[in-house]
């Protein structure tokens, strides 16, 4: 949490009300020239600038991932924690910050995801628990609760079609919510993920396969493509 009155907290990942101090000089920085500035200078006005620029697309992130709510908060919370205590750990060089952030994301969404599976596993609820299990089971809390996707909910499609997304294999599941969802490129994906653009596009393509399927016994008609390619659901 940044000191003065005019600093945003890290308690509010969906807070869009920031008021800054410098913002116009701020606003003209790149992401390198700003994580530079929190690195060498201990520049906190440039730390919460970078916190203002991504935290809404790491909430989303998190919250498409999981299917949590909770999750999503208190990993957006986490990702800037660890960047502000370790900031000297990104290297420009090896790709943006904004990968770099999302990838610090989804292992920490992972985490919490085994950690909610062992839970369940200790308390005997179920005797072969999954994170896929987990994230349907979440699905329900992602549609009851107030938060910023609401006004997305309200179309059956774009909801079943969500929910869906949650049943998939981890794998398939953060491909799907990257390229479809957060609309990235196959390069932008394979940055986050560590891996070959080849392997991104051969698991979108059996992602979107698995998604039609689980789609096809509610649906009169195969609509997945119509329904990914609309975008309107991220």
């Amino acid at each position: 949490m940044m000191n003065g009155d005019d600093r945003q907290t890290l308690a509010s990942p969906d807070n869009t009300e920031i008021n800054f101090p410098c913002a116009f000089a701020y606003d003209s920085l790149s992401d390198g020239e700003l994580i530079e500035r929190v690195t060498s200078h201990a520049d906190e006005e440039a730390f919460v600038f970078i916190f203002h620029r991504h935290q809404a697309a790491i909430y989303r992130f998190v919250l498409h991932l999981s299917g949590s709510v909770g999750i999503a908060e208190d990993v957006c919370q986490e990702v800037f924690i660890a960047l502000m205590r370790q900031s000297a750990q990104f290297d420009s060089t090896r790709g943006t910050l904004g990968a770099y952030l999302f990838g610090v994301a989804r292992h920490l969404t992972f985490r919490h995801l085994e950690r909610q599976r062992m839970y369940v596993n200790l308390e005997g609820e179920d005797d072969h628990p999954t994170m896929t299990n987990t994230a349907t089971n979440n699905a329900h809390a992602l549609h009851a609760m107030t938060n910023p996707l609401d006004e997305f909910t309200r179309d059956e499609d774009v909801r079943r079609v969500r929910q869906a997304i949650l049943t998939l294999p981890v794998h398939y599941r953060e491909v799907i919510v990257l390229c479809e969802l957060h609309e990235k490129t196959y390069d932008e994906a394979a940055e986050v993920l560590g891996c070959a653009v080849g392997t991104i596009r051969s698991r979108l393509h059996r992602a979107r396969a698995l998604l039609a399927a689980r789609l096809q016994p509610t649906t009169t008609k195969d609509t997945t493509p119509e329904l990914l390619n609309a975008r309107c659901f991220a």
